[in-house]
């Protein structure tokens, strides 16, 4: 079994615009790159998962969402990683067949196609959904970045529900290093 970090995609990887509607609107945090390639050094695998109820809302054509992905793909490929899975929920909040974070459903299907062991990895979100969606899947920890809407949510973190809270991927990439070094 291998180890992986989820990773929410908008406000985490990239520049939350609102709704991300085409790849052209794609852009990177700083530093996120940088943070990828460390997490790919340390042999964890990348896979994104992500609510996208633009989708279900009609303001994102579903046959672009690929090709957005692909496009986070190109940025980071300097890096030298990539993105290995995308996981994806495009209902809306109030679906009773919804997979969304804070349930555990999109990391649960990654780990088990991937042959991942979630209790060895990491979740990595700017929404206290996506570090309760890591709890929930039983991951080893799961951690919020202050960018994207991390430094309002912050303030909806119960006390120690997070088990670190760093400014960008970067800073949680080095924390996620220092966890997991001789371990």
């Amino acid at each position: 079994m291998s180890r992986a970090v989820f990773l929410d995609r908008d406000g985490t990887l990239n520049v939350d615009p609102g709704y991300l509607d085409h790849p052209d609107k794609m852009a990177l945090i700083p530093g996120v790159g940088d943070a990828l390639a460390r997490l790919s050094r340390l042999g964890f695998r990348l896979i994104v998962v992500s609510n996208q109820s633009g989708v279900g809302r009609g303001l994102i054509d579903p046959k672009l969402i690929p090709a957005i992905n692909a496009r986070l793909n190109e940025l980071i490929a300097p890096s030298g990683t990539r993105i290995e899975r995308f996981e994806m929920c495009f209902l809306l909040p109030d679906d009773p067949a919804s997979r969304r974070k804070p349930k555990p459903d999109l990391i649960l299907d990654a780990a088990r196609a991937l042959g991942i062991d979630v209790s060895l990895s990491y979740m990595v979100g700017d929404k206290v959904s996506d570090i309760q969606a890591g709890i929930a899947a039983g991951c080893r920890a799961s951690a919020m970045v202050l960018t994207g809407y991390g430094s309002q949510d912050r303030a909806h973190l119960k006390p120690g529900e997070a088990a670190y809270v760093g400014r960008d991927l970067n800073d949680v990439s080095r924390w996620i290093e220092s966890e997991t070094v001789g371990s």
